[in-house]
């Protein structure tokens, strides 16, 4: 399939070009904000566990998300990605308009931004992560989805009827692994945890829609990173042609994520 004309760039005011990427991120925060005052307004599920803000603190918090992912986004690329070439040109980090975001460093900068939100308004933390665990799929969704528009981090060659020509990836088909983790970590971990919160009244149980969530993205993201390319400046890691930065970063997470479920489960939920 050739690369479908869609330009990264959604609309320009004078000099100034907003891309779908960072409109991706927006309309991520926004959609979150809205599904979160939604979950908050249901005090069926939550029932005596009590949740962690009012509908309208959890607007207060936006500002906060977004510092969160930008900042931690950024720092995160820098550390995890590309420490040497920052290191000779510091100021290049706050370049954000030429690219590069990590997921996971976004991921700890949002889940500390939380925390300091959630100490503020003298919250419960582990509900307050349940809440971000809940709405965070929605903006992971439409991120990888700017992902494919921009041409970045595409798969493997492969002969699937569905492989993608892309504009830097050569004339070779190769596998929309932006569209696979959207449809993963995004639509499907989205409606398991939709599953978990409103069936399961999983947020009954501080820390396991977390832990759920945390879970379902590491496992969707080691299914995907059998496919996806590694970062050029990198590659695969410890000699092999399958081990990838991104696995290492999310191993942990999986960690995390286990642990929260276990924690959760071994209380007992609050019943109707």
């Amino acid at each position: 399939m050739p690369f479908p004309d869609i330009d990264p760039v959604a609309f320009s005011i004078g000099p100034i070009a907003v891309r779908w990427y960072s409109l991706a991120y927006l309309f991520g925060i926004i959609l979150g904000i809205f599904y979160g005052r939604f979950l908050l307004k249901r005090a069926s599920l939550w029932y005596r566990t009590s949740p962690p803000f009012t509908p309208d603190q959890f607007i207060d918090f936006a500002v906060w998300a977004v510092l969160g992912a930008i900042i931690g986004g950024r720092l995160g690329y820098v550390l995890f990605y590309d420490p040497l070439y920052f290191a000779a040109n510091p100021m290049d980090i706050f370049k954000t308009w030429l690219g590069g975001m990590s997921f996971h460093g976004g991921l700890i900068g949002v889940i500390v931004a939380m925390y300091f939100f959630a100490r503020h308004k003298k919250a419960g933390f582990l509900s307050a992560l349940d809440l971000l665990g809940a709405v965070s799929p929605i903006g992971i969704g439409l991120v990888r989805v700017s992902n494919f528009i921009n041409g970045e981090l595409f798969g493997r060659p492969t002969d699937l009827p569905w492989g993608v020509i892309f504009p830097n990836g050569g004339d070779v088909p190769r596998h929309p692994s932006q569209l696979y983790e959207a449809l993963l970590e995004g639509l499907v971990l989205f409606l398991v945890v939709r599953i978990v919160t409103h069936m399961m009244f999983g947020l009954r149980r501080p820390g396991l829609v977390a832990g759920v969530f945390g879970t379902g993205y590491a496992l969707s993201r080691l299914l995907v990173e059998q496919v996806r390319l590694p970062d050029p400046q990198i590659g695969y890691l410890f000699g092999t042609d399958w081990i990838t930065q991104g696995m290492m970063l999310t191993l942990p997470m999986l960690a995390v994520g286990i642990a929260l479920i276990t924690y959760a489960m071994k209380n007992p939920a609050d019943k109707t």
